[in-house]
């Protein structure tokens, strides 16, 4: 944005709504405001659209939802227009794709870069927000929306001695938009989660050698990426809708075939020949394999043992399968998928250190101490992960009625209304984040099911008369036990994760996305929209 752009914005400016995130949701939430004529001014903090794929630009950054899946189905037009070249779309790709949305659609217009959302305070005499930003501005709005997502929150630990080292540090997160250089280098990639599994391999590619630091080892299957073809691309677009419509009506959004039988419906070897079925299919899909892996300890353990053979066929050392073996259940953490990882242990020039022991200690000049050893390093990277569902909301000073701030309300947890609204805080709609379906869904198809909600709702206020809406305590107490319950009937509770919180210190334990499945969801949410929000409290200020 220009200089000139950005001087027409003056503090005290008013909307009927400030949406604060410019990925996937922020821009579906902006465009369906326009196209019923509210006023809307979008923030963010990047120089540009694409949300968390502004920023996580590391070498291998790809998406788990297929590409003709992880996009807008709003615009006939756009679907047909676009191409996607890969199974699952690199973030360049992908940036491309949301930076043509903007420009497609005219929405730039109305979005504000390089600016934070620093704090969010609920005036109860005029049901206004005001949104303050990190330029000195006091945006005035009817509607408080985040579209911040899930993922957007980095951390990033901190050791002694960090500013000793004279080399170089990146942070997947949050990574440099020019390439980076790795020839003849030695790197210490810090974590094994999924960024790291997606850049490992290409980085041992390049550098001279990799260290590869790890606390807690992941469940890895292959992505089996591949170019789309033709023909597949062709018979997709004859019947978008269709395709969509299937992949709606489906448990999370996201169209693959689920097998509705138990692991032990089969004989050891049908078993066998099913799961080999599902690793060729890659990704998440593999997950569908049969209908009990995350709800059955016995089935799990049963896709573990198949897991582990598959690793041990891959790689050469046993020792290095068994530190490379979780200890929690297959899928309790969001199931990793990969290229080349586990065939990158076999090459010369990479390095498991475990590190479940003292673990990194600290930094030093040349590189870093880890478990009583110095390494040498030229280069160290964190890939350290996300203060995830509700981080990204936190980190800003929301404060709704009688004081109360968002940190004091999630102090034990999120507690939501359908994941959209917060009790106390009226007129703030928190999209596609903690409550529902989110992370465990096809996020864009998510985003678009929650702008025409927040859409529809504000099409009632208006035509009502009424200016303020909030959720009634009941039924945000209700719907957050529907959360609980429907977390605790799966084995993805079980362990330590993002999902519940545990990777934050302090952070209070829960499973913070909604579990029940996409179509109950949608189905709770359709609801209350014909009753006229019923759980709720509408009044005129």
């Amino acid at each position: 944005m220009t200089d000139e752009k950005k001087a027409e914005i003056l503090p005290g400016d008013r909307f009927d709504a400030v949406i604060v995130g410019a990925g996937f949701t922020g821009l579906y939430m902006l465009h369906v405001l326009r196209q019923k004529g509210f006023t809307a001014r979008l923030v963010d903090a990047a120089s540009g659209v694409g949300g968390t794929w502004y920023w996580n630009r590391y070498p291998g950054a790809r998406c788990d939802i297929e590409s003709m899946q992880y996009s807008f189905q709003f615009s006939e037009e756009l679907q047909q227009e676009w191409e996607w070249t890969e199974r699952y779309a690199s973030q360049p790709e992908i940036l491309a794709y949301i930076e043509h949305v903007a420009e497609r659609f005219d929405l730039t217009r109305d979005i504000q870069f390089d600016t934070r959302v620093e704090a969010a305070t609920f005036n109860e005499d005029t049901g206004e927000w005001m949104v303050e930003t990190d330029r000195g501005q006091a945006l005035h709005a009817r509607y408080f929306i985040m579209g911040v997502g899930c993922l957007s929150a980095p951390i990033k630990p901190t050791f002694e001695g960090e500013a000793d080292f004279t080399g170089e540090t990146y942070q997947t997160s949050i990574w440099p938009k020019e390439p980076v250089d790795f020839k003849g280098k030695r790197v210490g990639i810090i974590g094994v989660g999924s960024s790291a599994i997606q850049a490992g391999p290409l980085i041992a590619e390049e550098a001279e050698h990799v260290y590869i630091y790890q606390r807690t080892p992941n469940y890895v299957v292959p992505s089996q990426n591949r170019p789309l073809t033709p023909e597949e691309v062709r018979d997709i677009k004859s019947d978008y809708k269709g395709f969509r419509a299937k992949a709606y009506a489906g448990l999370t959004a996201f169209l693959f075939e689920r097998h509705d039988q138990s692991v032990f419906d089969l004989s050891p070897d049908e078993r066998r020949a099913r799961f080999d079925d599902y690793w060729n299919i890659g990704g998440l899909p593999f997950l569908g394999a049969f209908n009990d892996i995350l709800f059955n300890d016995d089935a799990n353990q049963a896709c573990i043992d198949y897991w582990r053979s598959r690793i041990e066929e891959i790689i050469d050392d046993p020792k290095l399968v068994d530190l490379l073996t979780p200890d929690e259940e297959f899928g309790c953490k969001r199931l990793c998928s990969g290229t080349g990882f586990y065939e990158m242990f076999n090459r010369d020039n990479v390095t498991l250190v475990d590190v479940r022991g003292t673990g990194i200690e600290r930094f030093t000049p040349t590189g870093l101490r880890a478990e009583g050893v110095d390494y040498n390093l030229d280069t160290i990277i964190f890939a350290t992960g996300f203060d995830a569902m509700t981080g990204s909301v936190t980190r800003i000073r929301i404060t709704g009625k009688g004081g109360q701030t968002i940190q004091q309300k999630w102090a034990e947890g999120p507690k939501t209304y359908l994941g959209l609204m917060i009790s106390g805080f009226p007129n703030m709609f928190n999209m596609v984040s903690a409550g529902s379906p989110s992370v465990l869904a096809t996020m864009v198809t998510a985003a678009e099911q929650h702008g025409d909600w927040v859409g529809e709702c504000l099409d009632h206020m208006r035509e009502t008369g009424k200016t303020v809406i909030e959720a009634t305590p009941e039924a945000e107490a209700e719907w957050t036990a529907e959360v609980k319950r429907a977390g605790d009937a799966s084995l993805r509770t079980n362990c330590d994760s993002w999902y519940v919180g545990s990777n934050i210190e302090g952070k209070a334990r829960a499973f913070a996305p909604y579990i029940g499945g996409w179509p109950p969801y949608v189905a709770r949410c359709n609801a209350e929209t014909a009753s006229k929000y019923e759980n709720c409290v509408l009044s005129a200020v």
